[in-house]
This record gives C-alpha cells, sequence and structure tokens, in this order.
C-alpha cells in the first residue's frame, strides 16, 4: 500500500482540526476559510510568502490560528490595533484550545508580548525615580500625585495576584501618568542588574512568549524585531501579519524618530545630577541653538537640511556624545535608577540628532508644528520607503503570511505586495492584469526596478516566490448594498463642505432617519455637516468625534438606531456597527493624502523620479485602501443592508475612478439619488405598506 503523501497528509489534518473546532464554537464551514486554511499551511510548509484577502465575515482568525497551532516551530501573529488583539487573546484563543487542545499533535500555548514600557515597572513604583515634579509629597485627590498613587497601587495588586501589569488592563488614566510608572526599553536596569527583576511583569511576559507555540504581538513590536534587528521576541521562523493594510504605515511610525529643543533641555536637566562638569550646561546651550534654528523655519518637508538647523543639531550630537560619555560607566553606577534613566534620555537625543544631522537621502525630513504647552516646534525624521527594509531583514529571514480583507486594490495585489518588499515577478501563479494606470512592467517595489534601491539597500537579490489569494466574502455585496456615486454634485473644494453636499448629506440622512456614519476628510467638514444635520434634523440625534471618547460615541451609535455618527480618520478603520444601526455610509471626498504631507509627497515625488507613476502608487492606493476601509463599514453581517455614498463627483468621472471602485466591495452600483433615497427609505420602515 503506498505510504501517504504528507502534503496531503497535512491538509487533511488542517481540515479535521479547522472542522472540530468551528463546530465546537457553533459556527458552519465557510469555504473561504478552509481555502484560506489551506493555503496559510502550504506557505508554512513550503517557506513561501503569502499574501490572503479573506472579507468580513470570512473567519480568518480561526484560518490562520489552526495551521498555526498545527506547525513545529513558534509563530508570531503580528496585529495593528489592541481591539484584535484582545479578540485574538480574549476571545479566539482561549475558545480554540478548549476546542482542540487535546490532541497530541496541537500545541495549546500562546502568549502576548508588547514593548516595555507597555508594563508597569515595579523598580520605578518601588524605589522611585525622580522626575520633573519631583518626589510625590503632598497628594490631594484629583491631583497628578493622587493618580499616580492609584496606578502604583494596582500594580502591586498585579504584582500579588501574578497579573500582566500590562498599560491595557490599568485603570483609565493617562499618558502622564503611565509614564510615572513605566520605563522605556532603554531606561531599563535589565533583569540581572534590577532587584524587582524575578517579577518584573515585562521579564515575565518574555518567559510565557519563549515557553508558547503561538506569540501575539503588535506591527510595532515586529519591526523592532525584525527590520530595526533589536531582540524583541523569542525565535521564530513564521509570522502572520493581520490586519496586513497597516502594516507599511505601523513600521514607518516604528522607525519615526521626533526631537524638540524642549525634549533636549529636559535630557539636559536630567544629566545635570550625574555629571560633574560642564557637559549638561553644554547640552542646554545646544538646545537653545536647536530651538532658535526651528523657529526660524515653516512647517513642512525639508528638501534639504539649512545651514543653521543643521549647525545646531550637530551642536547637540556632540554635546549628547559627551554627556553620555561623563556619566560613570562603572556596573553599580548604572544600577542607579536616576542615572540609567537620565543616560537613556540623552543617548536617545544623541542618536536622533545624528541620523538628523546625516541628513540622508533615504530620510525624509520635517518641521512639525506644536503648540507652546506641548513642547513647541518639532523635527521628525522617517523612512522614504520601508520596503526595502522589509524584504532585506523580514522577509528574507522569516516566512510571512499577510492577510486582511483589503489587499487587493485596483483589482490586484500589486500595491500592497510592492509595499512590502515582493515583487510581481516572483509571484508563484501568473499575476492579475495590472489596474488601471499602474505600470505593467516589471519595476520592483516603490515604483524603481528590482536593483535600483530608493533607500540605499541591495535590492534583497535574492527571490522571495510568493502567492496571492483572494477567498472572497460570505457576503452578497450586490444584493446587500448599493453603492452611490454623486455624479451631480461639484467637485469638492478647499473650503470645506458646500451648500449642494450638506444638501445631499442631510435629504441622505433624512431617508435613512439616522443609521448614518459620515466619514469625512477634516475635522472641520465633519463638525460642519454635524451643525447642518442637527439644525435641519433635530428630531435625530447626530453626533461628531470630540463630543465625547470614541468609545462613548460608538456605545451611543448603537443604542439608538436613529442616530448619526460623524468623524474623520479613526471611525474609518476602527468601528464594528452590525445591524441597522449603520444603514448610511457618507464619504464626503476620495481621501488622497494632503499635498502638504511631508512624507507621503516625498514618496510620491521619489516614484515620479524613478520613472513611475507617484500619484497611482502612492497617492492613489493611500486613497484606495482607505475608501475600501470606509465602505467595509456598513456590511458586518450577512443581514447587513445599506448605502455607500461617495459625494466626490471624481470617483464616477476621473480616470483613475476605475481603479479606486475596483479597490471596493462588488457593490451594485448607481448615479441616481432618487433610486438611493427610496432605497434607504424602505430599510428605515421595513414594515410600512
Amino acid at each position: 500500500m503506498p505510504e501517504a503523501d504528507p502534503p496531503a497528509e497535512e491538509t487533511r489534518r488542517v481540515r479535521e482540526v479547522l472542522a472540530e473546532a468551528v463546530s465546537a464554537l457553533g459556527g458552519q464551514e465557510r469555504p473561504g476559510q478552509v481555502q484560506m486554511a489551506e493555503a496559510v499551511a502550504d506557505a508554512l510548509r513550503e517557506r513561501q510568502h503569502l499574501l490572503v484577502q479573506a472579507g468580513t465575515g470570512t473567519g480568518k482568525s480561526l484560518a490562520y490560528l489552526v495551521p498555526s497551532l498545527l506547525h513545529g516551530d513558534r509563530v508570531v501573529i503580528a496585529t495593528a490595533t489592541l481591539a484584535l488583539q484582545h479578540q485574538l487573546v480574549e476571545r479566539d484563543l482561549p475558545r480554540l484550545v478548549e476546542a482542540v487542545g487535546g490532541h497530541d499533535d496541537v500545541d495549546p500555548s500562546y502568549a502576548v508580548l508588547k514593548g516595555r514600557s507597555n508594563y508597569a515597572c515595579l523598580h520605578r513604583i518601588r524605589e522611585g525615580v525622580p522626575d520633573d515634579q519631583g518626589t510625590l509629597v503632598d497628594v490631594p485627590a484629583g491631583s497628578l500625585g493622587a493618580e499616580v498613587l492609584a496606578m502604583r497601587e494596582w500594580a502591586e495588586g498585579e504584582a500579588t495576584s501574578r497579573g500582566t501589569g500590562e498599560r491595557d488592563n490599568a485603570p483609565r488614566h493617562t499618558d502622564r501618568v503611565w509614564r510615572q510608572v513605566s520605563v522605556s526599553a532603554r531606561e531599563c536596569l535589565g533583569k540581572a542588574r534590577c532587584p524587582f527583576g524575578e517579577e518584573c511583569f515585562a521579564e515575565l511576559a518574555k518567559d510565557r512568549a519563549a515557553d508558547s507555540q503561538l506569540v501575539v504581538t503588535n506591527h510595532s513590536l515586529l519591526a523592532i524585531d525584525a527590520v530595526e534587528g533589536i531582540p524583541m521576541i523569542p525565535d521564530y521562523d513564521v509570522v502572520v501579519v493581520d490586519e496586513a493594510h497597516e502594516v507599511v504605515s505601523r513600521i514607518t511610525q516604528a522607525a519615526t524618530d521626533e526631537l524638540s529643543a524642549s525634549e533636549v533641555e529636559r535630557a539636559a536637566r536630567r544629566a545635570q545630577r550625574h555629571v560633574d562638569g560642564d557637559e549638561a550646561n553644554d547640552l542646554d546651550d545646544a538646545a537653545g541653538a536647536l530651538g532658535d534654528a526651528l523657529s526660524a523655519l515653516a512647517p513642512g518637508r525639508l528638501d534639504s537640511l539649512p545651514g543653521d538647523l543643521g549647525d545646531a543639531l550637530v551642536l547637540v550630537r556632540d554635546a549628547a556624545r559627551a554627556c553620555v560619555g561623563a556619566m560613570p560607566k562603572d556596573k553599580d553606577a548604572d544600577a542607579d535608577a536616576g542615572r540609567a534613566q537620565a543616560k537613556a534620555m540623552v543617548q536617545e537625543v544623541f542618536d536622533h540628532a545624528d541620523r538628523m544631522a546625516a541628513d540622508l537621502a533615504t530620510d525624509v525630513l520635517w518641521r512639525n508644528d506644536r503648540d507652546p504647552a506641548r513642547g513647541g516646534p518639532q523635527l521628525c525624521v522617517a523612512p522614504l520607503q520601508v520596503w526595502g527594509p522589509m524584504r532585506d531583514k523580514l522577509l528574507a529571514e522569516k516566512t510571512v503570511v499577510f492577510t486582511s480583507a483589503t489587499l487587493m486594490l485596483g483589482g490586484d495585489f500589486t500595491a500592497v505586495a510592492t509595499s512590502v518588499g515582493l515583487k510581481p515577478t516572483e509571484r508563484v501563479t501568473a499575476p492579475e492584469v495590472p489596474g488601471p494606470d499602474l505600470p505593467a512592467s516589471d519595476r520592483g517595489p516603490g515604483g524603481t526596478d528590482g536593483g535600483d534601491r530608493a533607500d540605499g539597500g541591495d535590492g534583497g537579490q535574492d527571490p522571495q516566490p510568493w502567492r496571492g489569494l483572494d477567498v472572497g466574502s460570505p457576503f452578497d455585496y450586490g444584493k446587500q448594498a448599493i453603492l452611490y456615486l454623486a455624479r451631480h454634485l461639484p467637485p469638492p473644494g478647499r473650503d470645506g463642505l458646500g451648500s449642494a453636499q450638506l444638501d445631499e448629506i442631510t435629504d441622505l440622512v433624512d431617508a435613512a432617519q439616522g443609521r448614518t456614519l459620515g466619514l469625512f476628510s477634516s475635522r472641520r467638514a465633519a463638525e460642519t455637516a454635524a451643525e447642518e444635520v442637527r439644525r435641519r434634523l433635530p428630531h435625530l440625534t447626530t453626533l461628531a468625534q470630540g463630543d465625547a471618547q470614541l468609545a462613548e460615541l460608538g456605545r451611543q451609535f448603537v443604542e439608538d438606531p436613529h442616530t448619526c455618527l460623524f468623524g474623520t480618520l479613526s471611525l474609518w478603520q476602527g468601528l464594528d456597527v452590525p445591524g441597522e444601526t449603520c444603514q448610511l455610509v457618507i464619504i464626503d471626498r476620495i481621501p488622497f493624502p494632503r499635498p502638504d504631507d511631508p512624507l507621503m509627497s516625498a514618496r510620491q515625488r521619489a516614484v515620479d523620479q524613478a520613472g513611475g507613476n507617484g500619484f497611482m502608487q502612492v497617492a492613489a492606493t493611500h486613497a484606495a485602501l482607505l475608501l475600501a476601509q470606509g465602505s467595509g463599514r456598513l456590511i458586518r453581517t450577512t443581514e447587513d443592508r445599506g448605502v455607500v455614498a461617495v459625494l466626490d463627483p471624481r470617483l464616477a468621472t476621473a480616470r483613475y475612478g476605475g481603479f479606486l471602485k475596483a479597490s471596493l466591495p462588488p457593490m451594485w452600483a448607481t448615479q441616481d439619488a432618487q433610486v438611493v433615497r427610496q432605497a434607504l427609505t424602505r430599510l428605515a420602515t421595513p414594515n410600512a405598506p
């Protein structure tokens, strides 16, 4: 009798365990979920990268968790949002382990791992580090000191009960309060030198991760570990990147540095207590020079480093280096928490100033305007591209599964694949036809030829084979949703919403009797629309972002269907409101990046200079992703019905409109306002004669 084919046997086992898990959880088999689970198992076995688009409702979490539990080596699951991380750890994984954890070939162990500053620090809590306010002695009720003491009591309770000490589990607090009970990785004394190292929440989390089959973390920590090369996660060879449409943005954020005169001054004050010479005073003087140079500049991107700013950065860099060198280097001195924190702060100032002063072609530098109360003008630096480091340091070392409900932009995987460092010619199966205006030639990620790296690397010459798979959605978008293209409206202007757009919004909201999520390009537009709807439709409840915390606004929106919620970017991607609560999604304009956005404009120019189409590959891709995410707020279950109304006529008239529409769910499209209003009226009054 012939031996069983190992890949076939593995596929059978994945199907079997998945079916058992779905049955135990009271669900039904979904073909897309099975197809995705098999593809993930194949990718892990063949060490081949995978991009898999799985629409809302597919059950993609189980589809990658089951093959990950069956994989022989540790798998890292990286998410973009805390909401998904909580869903995995608090709901999906416990239920999955309970369902299938008894099998000999299933390792049910899992752990959560975050950056060190996400955990309370027992050393800082128990022995303290002098801060800018001094020792907490007088603590009247409601003061910062009282809040810090309450947070310390919570942390001690966590230590006693063997809790995690994670910030997400702490009582409500501000960033300022949390800084008084936590430290950064630089400030940490280290387990060996800390008297509380054996109890350390962060170290215990690392220990749990080292003993687990699955490690759930976030995109930022993955970037620090894999891309920046700073060991943060126990050894692993496979990564599943969920919410992968966000990964480029999150890795960019993790690699962005900021510097201001106030931050340099603060570091100088901390160092003053730990150096005997004038080094701290010199650093404070350099802070003044930096402040003067920044004040003389207008906000925006700096295409070249101005002489005065360059000189100031060199002063800061050299003074910081001297200050670090003047601090005691013996181990006993480093065990002083105040000195360790001061040294870490000054070292960070040095690192940032050194990077900014280098004025690298691979970086984008800009001056950011901030309120004086928040520290005044700020200098920022971010990588021009991240696809090169991702290719060289993540894809070359690990097997990566990228998954999201939104990976196919313009109808194919090209835009997302190239943004993370994969080349179209490396795709194992024939690629789809490129979308409108996207180059069909074999251009490497970022719009450059494979060996012409915009970020200075070698282009990752080792081939990185990958597959792209769209497992579809359980939703029938053609019957459940209408895409309304308001072609008759005037193009959006710089002055915000005009009377025609406000009339359209009011008519649509009136027909829907509330039940509206408004996604706007600016806070001003959202507030203007909210004011108009409140004035003309006072019988409805209209909420605007900023009226309360987002969680509270979401609760009110869900509780009363005759409610509208208008807001900006955080609503485009972070709100899940199934049912009759949301039957109308209004998008005021195509969400192109602002022309003065320093990083996006620099990336667009770099693609143009490399011979690509910067507008399509940067601006239109950015807009397509947000449009797809925003439209995805409407249909969350098989029972949902509604309308996505885009009030920007360019979606119907511009040449790039085809690319954008191809990025959206396949809704039934119309330009007839009367048809749309009638549909909304029927949804709002289903039992009317």
